[in-house]
């Protein structure tokens, strides 16, 4: 799930966090989040930020209450590095915070699992922990990565109205050339989209399998 603008950026041309995404965009991730069972955040979309979204709804949170679900769903980073400065918000907020790396992390962390190369060996090691429902929060190389395998069932992208120019497309420009099924015209489906406010849009596509 991400916010993009209109010319399909993620962040500003110089890089950082770009903040895109109004109170709509807020609404329609925290729904997510109470889907899910863990969010996927990249190493460098947790640098940009310091800290990740959070479920944040009196009546949102009480759904996962109801469920029998911790009121926030695990954040789960992807690192080729095992160090974070602590001083980070993410690191006080209300969560668990688990690290897939190479290296386990000397502190910061409640749980740590290896990293390895193929995601369908990465997800069913997820999913042996518990963890089947996952949102995807970027950043672009970690998208890149799941869509080369083809791990990705659903895409969200909020279409917000500003131009950002520069290089930081959702997707790497350097991306290498991605599996026949997920680039087919038949390998997604359009769902009705859906009015955020203040002209920004929910636009999901189902991967057809």
């Amino acid at each position: 799930m991400l916010a993009i603008s209109l010319d399909g950026r993620l962040a500003p041309s110089g890089g950082g966090a770009a903040q895109l995404g109004g109170e709509g965009d807020r609404r329609a991730l925290e729904q997510a989040l109470v889907w899910a069972d863990a969010c996927l955040i990249g190493a460098g979309t947790l640098r940009a930020h310091q800290c990740t979204c959070l479920i944040c709804g009196p009546q949102l949170l009480e759904e996962r209450r109801q469920q029998g679900l911790p009121e926030q769903p695990v954040a789960v980073v992807v690192s080729h590095q095992s160090a974070f400065p602590q001083h980070w918000r993410f690191f006080q907020q209300p969560l668990q915070r688990w690290l897939l790396a190479p290296k386990p992390p000397s502190e910061g962390f409640d749980r740590w699992l290896p990293l390895v190369q193929n995601w369908s060996d990465q997800l069913e090691g997820l999913a042996a922990q518990g963890v089947e429902r996952l949102v995807l929060l970027g950043g672009a190389a970690l998208v890149g990565d799941l869509l080369q395998h083809d791990a990705v069932d659903e895409l969200q992208l909020t279409q917000v109205p500003r131009l950002l120019g520069g290089g930081n497309t959702w997707l790497p420009c350097g991306l290498a050339t991605l599996p026949a099924a997920v680039t087919a015209a038949d390998s997604w489906r359009a769902m009705e989209p859906e009015p955020l406010g203040d002209g920004e849009w929910l636009l999901r596509y189902q991967r057809l399998r």
